[in-house]
């Protein structure tokens, strides 16, 4: 390990960073008052007694600031640091400062899931009873209580998952994660841990954890005819009860689901995949919730339940270990039992510290082991690729997914009922920095391209449902007025922080042919459901009535992004082969790729039959 990854900030805002953390600041509780900064209350003398939640979520492989794909520190506009490391300093300080037995440290969930030092661990070197995963031994030297299941944590199958769990000192928590047949939890649904305090009677604090059900559909494949995933609000009103029961004076709920109520898949499922507040009106006597899956930023939210007029405190704190939520709870006697009388939350920002020596120290071989496969040199490409106006204009990159996809489907029906059957496919502009360079090509250069670990299949869909598929693909855009040159952000609509509900970079999906061009063109002076214009393949208008199969990310395929079609479509391939680890079989066999020999102009923005200029 490199020791500026060690000491890249200075002594100086470390200590800065641990004054606050040890500041009057962290001790504002609202209408409650304040407790005693020295941590001596007792609550049975009347006083408040206070103890406190620490929470991150949504690390996805994240330990220390490192971008694989770049092998250099992480750096973003936002100058945010990211990893476990970092936030586990924050948490550590707390711990120190207001003692670790009044400290509870949980984790909302997709911990081992989105980066390559938590691909390798999966699927280059997979972990075994010998071997341990690299995130969980950060975890387990951070010392957290428990930690929620995500929908990411399913990506690797069962098999990988229950490994990941035997080698926690910690709980892996899924109320709604149940068995197939029994409707069991098939994890364990909540813990209760003690929080001793001066007198005869300590306070119970009941953990509960929560999946959004998109699991049931993203990772269909891996969890069918084994869990199920019924709904958050519906276990919670199944299992807060029983926590209460068991004696637990305060419940908090990590939940993997996002605070604002919606689902990216419509209404394929009839539980919503964001349900936190929700959740919060809806369940009586939950006291907290730690947020996680929409990686966004909620230092507190204060949410009404609708039976009881409780306060819920909800807190998120981003994603990638940027930030650590800690959450306060004040708790009285009232009538000989703990009580809540005041919450607060705050977020502790992980750019102002150094990582944690314990947590560095234990992942360092893992991560150099990773850096080394990430830089091996696959093949060569006689041009350069980048991805950088995938959003808005036809680009080898793509392309270059789209044939890499396409051929693996059409290799797959030789000898099928689909044999001879066109095949079209379709890819997303993921990651705007992707670039293959002229040269030398490694494993890095083309993870970089595909970011996400979702595998390829293969479906049927008609001429027409291509189209309809094509219109739901160009809702990303927005509407122009005539021809011109317009900017990247006026014709995009991407979601960002001023318009939150514009469409993913990742829910526009390019769609291009293999034997014969698939082209089309997208007219932003029409209205959303007619843009689609001159779709034609082998040169000739789509055959509406014609078959063609479909290459399609899995992500997709289960109903991702809502798109018309693809979720009854007949499946003509399904092997469960991830998408990036074809690019990088595909490179490694041919050893050569050349851009000339498959890129081509085939679909492009208009205003009726004029290209639009677009400029970055």
């Amino acid at each position: 390990m490199t020791n500026d990854l060690f000491e890249s900030e200075t002594t100086r805002r470390q200590l800065l960073t641990l004054a606050a953390v040890g500041g009057a600041g962290l001790f504002t509780v609202g209408a409650a008052g304040a407790a005693r900064a020295d941590g001596h209350d007792n609550g049975s003398r009347g006083n408040p007694f206070r103890f406190t939640v620490l929470g991150t979520t949504d690390l996805h492989g994240n330990v220390l600031n490192w971008d694989y794909f770049k092998d250099a520190e992480y750096d973003d506009r936002a100058h945010n640091d990211i990893g476990l490391a970092k936030a586990a300093t924050l948490i550590k300080a707390v711990r120190a400062e207001r003692g670790a037995n009044r400290c509870i440290t949980i984790d909302a969930g997709d911990t081992i899931q989105g980066t390559p030092l938590a691909y390798y661990y999966a699927k280059i070197e997979p972990i075994t009873e010998g071997s341990k995963h690299p995130m969980a031994e950060a975890m387990n030297a951070v010392g957290y209580d428990a930690a929620a299941l995500g929908n990411h944590e399913y990506n690797y199958g069962l098999d990988t998952l229950r490994t990941w769990q035997g080698q926690l000192n910690f709980p892996l928590l899924s109320a709604n994660s149940v068995d197939w047949h029994s409707g069991k939890p098939a994890f364990p649904a909540y813990t209760i841990r003690t929080i001793h305090v001066p007198g005869p009677d300590p306070i119970k604090v009941g953990i509960l954890g929560l999946v959004t059900p998109g699991v049931a559909i993203w990772d269909k494949a891996n969890v069918e005819g084994l869990v199920r995933f019924p709904g958050i609000v519906e276990q919670a009103k199944i299992f807060v009860p029983k926590l209460k029961a068991a004696g637990a004076d305060v419940v908090i709920v990590s939940a993997h689901s996002g605070a604002d109520t919606s689902s990216s898949y419509g209404d394929a499922l009839p539980y919503p995949e964001n349900a936190s507040t929700l959740l919060a009106e809806q369940v009586p006597d939950i006291d907290a919730i730690l947020v996680g899956h929409a990686h966004k930023e909620i230092p507190q939210r204060i949410v009404t339940n609708l039976v009881t007029g409780q306060e819920v405190l909800l807190s998120e704190p981003l994603y990638w270990g940027m930030r650590v939520t800690v959450m306060d709870f004040n708790l009285r006697k009232v009538r000989g039992k703990w009580k809540v009388v005041g919450r607060s939350a705050t977020l502790l920002d992980s750019n102002t510290v150094t990582g944690d020596p314990e947590v560095l120290g234990v992942v360092s071989a893992a991560h150099e082991r990773v850096r080394t496969y990430v830089n091996s040199v696959i093949g060569t490409c006689t041009e350069a690729m980048s991805a950088a106006t995938s959003r808005y204009e036809d680009t080898a990159a793509m392309d270059f997914i789209n044939l890499v996809q396409a051929e693996t489907v059409k290799a797959s029906l030789a000898g099928t009922a689909g044999e001879g059957l066109p095949v079209l496919s379709i890819a997303a502009p993921f990651n705007k920095s992707a670039a293959i360079p002229a040269g030398d090509v490694t494993v890095r250069d083309v993870a970089g391209l595909y970011i996400y670990d979702n595998t390829l299949l293969g479906i049927v869909l008609t001429g027409a449902e291509v189209k309809d598929y094509l219109e739901q693909s160009a809702v990303y855009f927005k509407p122009v007025p005539g021809p011109g040159t317009y900017p990247a952000d006026a014709v995009t609509n991407a979601v960002t922080t001023n318009a939150p509900n514009g469409t993913p970079d990742y829910n526009y999906d390019i769609m291009g042919g293999l034997d014969a061009a698939l082209t089309y063109d997208i007219d932003l002076t029409q209205a959303v459901g007619s843009r689609i214009s001159g779709l034609s393949y082998a040169g000739a208008p789509i055959d509406v009535d014609g078959e063609f199969v479909v290459a399609i990310n899995n992500y997709r395929q289960s109903g991702g992004g809502s798109f018309p079609h693809v979720t009854t479509a007949p499946v003509v391939y399904n092997r469960q082969v991830e998408i990036r680890q074809l690019i990088i079989d595909w490179v490694t066999a041919r050893g050569v790729v050349d851009p000339p020999s498959f890129a081509s102009v085939d679909w492009r923005l208009v205003a009726g039959t004029t290209p639009l200029t677009i400029t970055p």
